[in-house]
């Protein structure tokens, strides 16, 4: 399948030369010369990696690489900067907001392409059966099981707990988990994902009122994460 690749790119020629290139060696390319809108092409395209320019006219690359890790839909994809800034601060910064790699203007053609192709060879293939806390999902099948025994989920608490388990330990406001699991387009409340937890808490929690997969984080939302459960304290002999 051909990889797509979004190019937030405000230098017109740099553009082109990028472009050209990067068809010629086999991707897809999308891109603007503006930041403005920038995340918006990304959730419409769904690309397999993004090259950002940090040092736009009308943004800044560094929020625009923020708002891509805070997307539910896109923290995973791999975003290279190009940039200008050269300095060991702006590397550090640049990667600690979640860049996997920068590459300092100007660059080698070439050498941006391997690196390129060298973030598609390390992103890991999406397991068929995800396994955890005696959760075993098979995405082929749609298929769950507890501790090997069917379960009836719907198709979206099926949704639900694929996205919560392929993520763990990853906290997810209830924004973030409507966006990805019923859609933008959709005329429901924050409420509904509480509903489903609950749903899907009788299904796969031992006690659901003490749930040890399915966690809330007050505040915010919820995460998967498989914990052992609490030790039961023995009285104390006199």
């Amino acid at each position: 399948m051909t990889k797509r690749i979004v190019l937030i790119e405000d230098d017109s020629d740099l553009f082109s030369l990028l472009k050209y290139n990067l068809e010629k060696e086999g991707f897809s390319m999308t891109g603007s010369q503006t930041g403005l809108g920038a995340l918006d092409l990304c959730r419409r395209v769904r690309p397999d990696l993004i090259l950002l320019d940090i040092m736009l006219p009308d943004s800044d690359g560094l929020d625009i690489c923020k708002g891509i890790r805070n997307d539910s839909e896109l923290a995973q994809t791999p975003i290279i900067f190009l940039t200008a800034r050269a300095s060991e601060t702006d590397r550090i910064v640049g990667l600690e907001l979640g860049a996997n790699d920068y590459i300092v203007k100007p660059f080698f053609i070439r050498e941006l392409i391997a690196r390129i192709k060298l973030q598609f060879r390390t992103q890991s293939v999406p397991s068929r059966v995800l396994k955890a806390g005696g959760v075993e999902l098979d995405r082929s099948s749609c298929q769950v099981k507890l501790h090997g025994d069917p379960l009836a989920l719907t198709a979206t608490e099926f949704r639900l707990l694929e996205f919560l388990m392929s993520r763990p330990s990853v906290v997810f406001s209830r924004e973030q988990l409507l966006n990805a699991v019923w859609g933008q387009d959709r005329a429901i409340t924050d409420r509904t994902v509480d509903v489903y937890i609950l749903r899907l808490r009788q299904k796969i929690e031992r006690d659901p009122a003490a749930p040890r997969l399915i966690h809330s984080v007050r505040g915010f939302g919820y995460s998967f994460e498989p914990r052992a459960q609490e030790s039961i304290a023995e009285p104390i002999a006199s």
